[in-house]
């Protein structure tokens, strides 16, 4: 584990920064403090790039890269489908079992008085709220993608998609923050895990 951190210092040191960085956030303002600011700042252009962006954390996506992977390296599409089930698998375990039913935004301000902003037309869910799934599911791809790339030095750059996907749930008003903070753990985790598990796994270092 320690040569994986080692070897992808660039991605972690960024992923540290930023995970410390938002925990503050959350820390010195409430959920509700945060997700009004992020709601306020909307534009014509963040709803309409927000809407879309989302759907790299989306699990079709992720379905996507697997074949794609499995394509140029077996090894490769191996880490990527073991990594997708690890990470669909504790979403759907932590929003549906442990913290079933917990509101989304829409359902806790169904009845205040205020105008908060949301996208026409688009679908807004209102419960299985914590951990965001889309979330989860947009670290561990583009966690794999760095520990992936050779050119070690720029694995912070794939931290930036996964980013825009986790702010996208709030924006498009589908998540609290603190949503965001826990999937963006649970799908950075489960591409380590599995990176550390495979790589030491006989049937894996023959694969190729």
């Amino acid at each position: 584990m320690i040569t994986l951190l080692r070897q992808n210092r660039f991605f972690f040191i960024a992923y540290t920064l930023l995970f410390i960085a938002v925990g503050i956030l959350q820390l010195v303002f409430t959920q509700e403090e945060l997700i009004r600011w992020v709601n306020a700042h909307n534009t014509v252009e963040g709803d309409y790039f927000f809407q879309y962006a989302t759907y790299l954390g989306d699990g079709v996506f992720f379905v996507g890269i697997i074949l794609v992977f499995f394509i140029s390296s077996r090894r490769n599409g191996l880490l990527a489908l073991t990594s997708f089930l690890l990470s669909s698998g504790l979403s759907i375990f932590l929003k549906q079992v442990v913290f079933h039913g917990r509101p989304r935004p829409a359902m806790v301000f169904a009845d205040s008085p205020w105008k908060y902003h949301v996208i026409e037309g688009l679908n807004i869910a209102t419960i299985n709220s914590f951990p965001s799934g889309h979330t989860i599911s947009a670290f561990a791809v583009f966690t794999l993608f760095a520990l992936l790339d050779d050119r070690k030095n720029r694995g912070w750059v794939f931290l930036i998609p996964a980013a825009l996907v986790g702010y996208s749930r709030v924006y498009l008003f589908q998540h609290f923050a603190v949503d965001v903070f826990a999937g963006s753990l649970i799908g950075v985790l489960s591409s380590v895990v599995t990176g550390i598990v495979l790589t030491r796994a006989p049937f894996a270092r023959r694969a190729g």
